[in-house]
């Protein structure tokens, strides 16, 4: 069982940016892939970017070059940062443990998820 708490999140203007970051507990998660989603009023949830064990990343591409997603295993947490938000980044933001297969990922255990809201 692992227990995921994002933070971070906040209400920022558009331009800024933010850090937000998923602790994890119960276990080490040093040897899973992570992401991060997130979930827009009205729309379903997509994911946004996320990281193997050996630091591979991948990313939506509404988010290319924004966002950034790091891990730091000795901390058991994982880091997005995110710049340049825009209105449309608005939402909650949840972190999730993956079990890799392959080149597929399945999703796991979720967090509460952290509010990002960015007014124009």
């Amino acid at each position: 069982q692992v227990q995921l708490a994002e933070s971070g999140g906040g209400l920022v203007q558009a331009g800024d940016s933010l850090r937000l970051s998923c602790a994890a507990s119960g276990r080490t998660i040093s040897s899973f892939a992570m992401g991060w989603f997130r979930r827009a009023p009205g729309k379903d949830r997509e994911i946004v970017a996320h990281i193997r064990s050996g630091g591979s990343t991948n990313y939506a591409d509404s988010v290319k070059g924004r966002f950034t997603i790091s891990r730091d295993n000795a901390k058991n947490t994982v880091y997005l940062l995110v710049n340049s938000l825009k209105p449309e980044d608005t939402a909650v933001y949840y972190c999730a443990v993956g079990w890799v297969a392959g080149p597929s990922i399945t999703w796991q255990y979720w967090g509460q998820g952290t509010q990002v809201t960015v007014s124009s």
